[in-house]
């Protein structure tokens, strides 16, 4: 395995990380219960929405047109089968991508889809893991996304594997505790961290991973850049006891443990 990939380790409904920057992350696994009720909270909520929409079309369709088009119309026909089918499989893609990982099915239940190695997943991860619901669910009920949930540790199915993600209890993601380089414990809370982006983690995590590679100078001098240039995004204080490097492992900490990727 290449050093710059996180090593991960299955075990009975834990699912570990250890991330090249010497961080371990623990993740308690979503089983196949919680995300089963997860999917019947989203597909009631899929079904009233259907059901209103029905009830528009018809009502606005009385007099046999509806937005200027015949009710009766291959047209009409074929925009509402578009509709529904956006219903049914963008809905999932576009919570998960607003929400981080989460529908209101997974809300409810305390659940959420990341990446296998800790990070959010990119809106074309959720959309391809979404649209593959398509085969998950036949050839009714997600049979086929059961059963391969069931044969594999990490209760994954196959839009899973198609977008490297995993569900896990949004209870752990609060709860990661990590083993740093430069200090034993976990780094005070600073303001602000909420506010990084992926792409901002993802410059912390280039930085924490190569670090040991470079010579003290450029080392030093590199975390004084990165923390100048997301100083904008943070509330630090004006006099700080804490190295830039320091600063930059505390970010990374509360930015992965929040759960709350943007």
């Amino acid at each position: 395995m290449s050093p710059d990939q996180p090593s991960q380790e299955s075990i009975a409904g834990r699912y570990t990380i250890d991330t090249p920057e010497q961080m371990t992350l623990d993740f308690t696994l979503a089983g196949i219960g919680s995300r089963f009720l997860a999917m019947v909270v989203d597909t009631l909520i899929q079904a009233a929405v259907a059901m209103v929409l029905l009830v528009v079309v018809a009502i606005g369709g009385r007099g046999g047109t509806f937005l200027g088009l015949k009710v009766a119309s291959t047209w009409t026909t074929a925009l509402l089968v578009a509709v529904l089918f956006l219903l049914l499989y963008g809905y999932f893609a576009a919570f998960e991508i607003i929400w981080n990982g989460q529908t209101p099915g997974k809300r409810v239940v305390g659940i959420r889809v990341v990446k296998d190695s800790g990070r959010p997943l990119t809106p074309p991860e959720a959309i391809g893991r979404n649209l593959l619901r398509i085969v998950d669910q036949l050839p009714a009920l997600y049979a086929v996304g059961m059963v391969v949930a069931l044969a594999n540790a990490r209760n994954r199915r196959l839009g899973d594997f198609v977008a490297g993600s995993i569900v896990v209890r949004e209870g752990s993601l609060s709860e990661i505790r990590p083993v740093w380089q430069t200090q034993a414990a976990a780094p005070a809370q600073l303001p602000g961290a909420s506010a990084l982006t992926v792409d901002d983690l993802v410059l912390l995590d280039t930085f924490l991973n190569r670090r040991a590679e470079l010579n003290p100078g450029v080392r030093a001098r590199m975390a004084d850049e990165i923390l100048r240039k997301l100083s904008p995004k943070l509330s630090l204080p004006a006099q700080s006891q804490q190295s830039a490097e320091s600063i930059l492992e505390a970010l990374a900490y509360q930015r992965r443990s929040s759960g709350a990727f943007s």
